[in-house]
């Protein structure tokens, strides 16, 4: 089968998955929702900060808080993209269908990238424009120095955890596991890695920690993370690798 009738089936098959479809949406409702409300949390509050808070006040980061959750909604689509057809067996006529492997994967995960890719950067500018009117006086605008830098790297994190869950799922080939894996590891494991002294060194190097370092404008007072904006997302980017890689290695050399 030619690599652009793979394509055309893929897009078919995602297109057609109602969960996907719906987990993608609910990921961009509760990333902009949940980043006004915060927003909106802040405007009110920032009289009240310290004034080390307030030297540290990071309204574009701000305005991404929601990403934290709608994250989660993101690993569930990645994951949904590939393990439906393992779930329901239909793994096994995909793999007759398209016997070259890496053309079958690869072109999965190109379409759902496409796809998360476009989703997560209008969410981003949404995000982003939606949080700062919330801000009210203590917004920052698109022009200033690394805000639009921010803005564009909040649509490209969104992809790649897309992704990453996407090489995981492919590994493990179950969408119960791959979910009971990828949300307490980004929602709990990540967080306390990332918060405990003792274990901060290893924690900021995990793949939504570095990653969502392209989101800061504003760099904390007590921040000693040893890479910048583009470095963490390039970590992140190493992460994806390799996952792909490995749900690739494994995909070739396992029965279907």
């Amino acid at each position: 089968m030619a690599a652009t009738q793979v394509l055309r089936s893929e897009w078919t098959k995602i297109r057609s998955v109602s969960s996907t479809v719906w987990t993608l949406s609910l990921a961009a409702v509760v990333t902009i929702a949940l980043g006004f409300l915060i927003s909106l949390l802040s405007k009110n509050e920032f009289d009240n900060m310290s004034t080390r808070d307030k030297l540290s006040f990071d309204p574009t980061f701000i305005s991404f808080a929601g990403m934290t959750l709608g994250q989660l909604a993101i690993i569930v689509f990645g994951v949904l993209v590939v393990g439906n057809e393992y779930s329901t067996g239909m793994i096994r006529t995909s793999l007759a269908a398209v016997p070259q492997r890496g053309t079958f994967l690869f072109s999965k995960v190109a379409v759902a990238t496409v796809l998360a890719l476009a989703v997560g950067m209008i969410t981003s500018f949404v995000t982003f424009f939606l949080g700062q009117a919330a801000l009210g006086s203590h917004k920052a605008t698109i022009g200033d120095p690394g805000v639009l830098r921010a803005v564009l790297g909040g649509g490209l994190y969104f992809t790649l955890i897309a992704m990453f869950s996407m090489g995981i799922a492919t590994m493990l080939r179950s969408p119960m596991l791959s979910l009971g894996i990828l949300m307490p590891f980004f929602f709990l494991i990540s967080n306390i890695l990332g918060a405990v002294s003792a274990t901060k060194k290893v924690g900021q190097y995990l793949p939504d920690q570095a990653g969502s370092r392209i989101l800061r404008v504003v760099t904390p007072l007590d921040d000693d993370t040893p890479y910048g904006p583009w470095g963490g997302l390039g970590i992140m980017v190493l992460w994806v690798v390799v996952a792909l890689i490995g749900g690739y290695a494994l995909l070739k050399k396992r029965d279907a």
